[in-house]
């Protein structure tokens, strides 16, 4: 009678477990048509702040790097819930957008958690296009949706944001201020940063085993760091709402009431993972370092929180921002030097790379790990200012002295009696003297030989 029940139990277990497995795929095979077709079905959403609610969850979860996803967020709590959350989405019209869009820039700006700062006391022009960007998107997935008709932000005029200029230090400068610089960390972070075009969250998540500073390397001029992660402080809601995705390793924190947590995670772009080749200075520099650092391992023992990075506190522990940022204040402050934040010596690094090697964008994009050549000009054409000036010069002894009225006659018959030596390579050569400034400083070298 037992064994007869127990079969029962198991023909109807087994019956009901493939009644359900039939309808889950089913289910899964509508779901999966529904995306296809670009129908999926989102629940009926009346006011804005319902539809960012779906957007963020359907759409925002899913495409969203968790940098991206942190930006956005905040964006929603502080400018666009909090105001215009309410509104039914029947109101939205383009109208409704640019007034929203103009009381913004009334608006002050709301303080970051993570620094305790602000970078504006109203909210600047940037951050208004930023919103634009977002509300943009999310409309847009809304007319997909068929929650709305049309996309109000199409054709809404968006306030003129003008760009600024980040201020970087002239190399004279620069190498003043490494002279006298007495933080070993903050002096090596400088150099690795100029000298590699690096992010300050790239340098802090930068970690021994991609790094090359083997003596044969070295003295081959193949030394060389692989950028593949980044370190960054991020809240644990984020990290928790994207399921850890794209996050390498999360360190642990002693303060459980934290709502922050530093992790390592992987670029925010593919162009961002690259090998960038060592000057041999700084590789030696690293090697220096290194050594200093195996020291302490050896000497703390256990102690050691050893995660592998180059850029760690005293007992192995990731740095956050400040580390670096706060002593590089000092020195500008000790030293009156003129004011720059740490990202500026990466457009410093972009600026003589392109003088030295004669403009070629395409070899500094592949160090400075921009998506795209264009925003490297974009974004550094100013620094060509020097150059342009200089043409200027050139122009007025050429032509308005009238002291080399055919410079291309003159620059080949000096091309016909020059003679290169065998281990000079020739292209490398018309590069180098191509560049208006190299080739006055060569001149100026050669006068002082003769």
């Amino acid at each position: 009678m037992l064994l007869t029940t127990v079969k029962h139990v198991l023909s109807v277990s087994l019956y009901e477990g493939i009644i359900f497995l039939s309808y889950f795929k089913e289910k899964k095979k509508e779901i999966e048509y529904k995306k296809e077709m670009g129908s999926f079905v989102v629940r009926k959403c009346k006011t804005l702040d319902e539809l960012i609610t779906e957007y963020v969850a359907l759409y925002g979860k899913e495409n969203w790097a968790l940098s991206t996803y942190e930006g956005n967020v905040s964006l929603i709590n502080n400018y666009i819930l909090p105001i215009i959350g309410d509104t039914k989405l029947s109101e939205i019209n383009t109208r409704f957008i640019e007034r929203y869009y103009q009381s913004l820039l009334k608006r002050r700006a709301v303080i970051n958690p993570l620094n305790k700062t602000s970078r504006n006391e109203f909210v600047s022009s940037s951050t208004v296009r930023d919103i634009n960007k977002l509300l943009r998107n999310c409309f847009e997935q809304a007319v997909k949706w068929e929650l709305m008709e049309k996309n109000p932000c199409t054709h809404a005029t968006v306030p003129k944001h003008k760009s600024q200029k980040r201020d970087i230090w002239t190399a004279d400068t620069l190498m003043y201020a490494l002279s006298v610089c007495e933080d070993e960390r903050l002096k090596l972070a400088i150099n690795l940063s100029f000298s590699c075009s690096l992010r300050l969250g790239e340098l802090l998540g930068l970690t021994w085993d991609c790094v090359d500073i083997s003596p044969e390397a070295i003295e081959e001029n193949r030394a060389y760091v692989f950028i593949n992660k980044e370190s960054q402080r991020i809240r644990k809601e984020s990290l928790n709402a994207l399921d850890g995705k794209d996050v390498l390793l999360v360190f642990p924190t002693n303060h459980k009431k934290n709502s922050t947590v530093r992790i390592l995670k992987t670029p925010k772009t593919e162009s961002s993972v690259r090998k960038i080749f060592l000057p041999k200075s700084v590789a030696n520099m690293l090697v220096d370092w290194k050594a200093e650092q195996d020291e302490m391992k050896e000497i703390l023992g256990d102690e050691y929180m050893d995660y592998n990075l180059v850029m760690a506190s005293t007992f192995g522990l990731p740095l956050g921002d400040g580390a670096i940022r706060g002593p590089l204040k000092k020195l500008i402050e000790d030293y009156n030097l003129p004011p720059v934040v740490f990202h500026s010596f990466r457009h410093s690094s972009v600026t003589y790379k392109l003088k030295l090697n004669g403009g070629d964008i395409k070899a500094v994009q592949g160090d400075s790990g921009h998506a795209q050549v264009n925003m490297v000009t974009d974004v550094y054409s100013h620094i060509l200012d020097d150059d342009r000036r200089k043409n200027a010069e050139l122009f007025e002894e050429a032509f308005y002295e009238k002291k080399n009225l055919d410079p291309q006659m003159h620059v080949q018959q000096e091309n016909n009696n020059a003679t290169v030596a065998d281990e000079v390579d020739p292209e490398l050569l018309a590069k180098v003297l191509a560049n208006p400034e190299m080739r006055a400083l060569l001149n100026s070298l050669a006068k002082t030989m003769k």
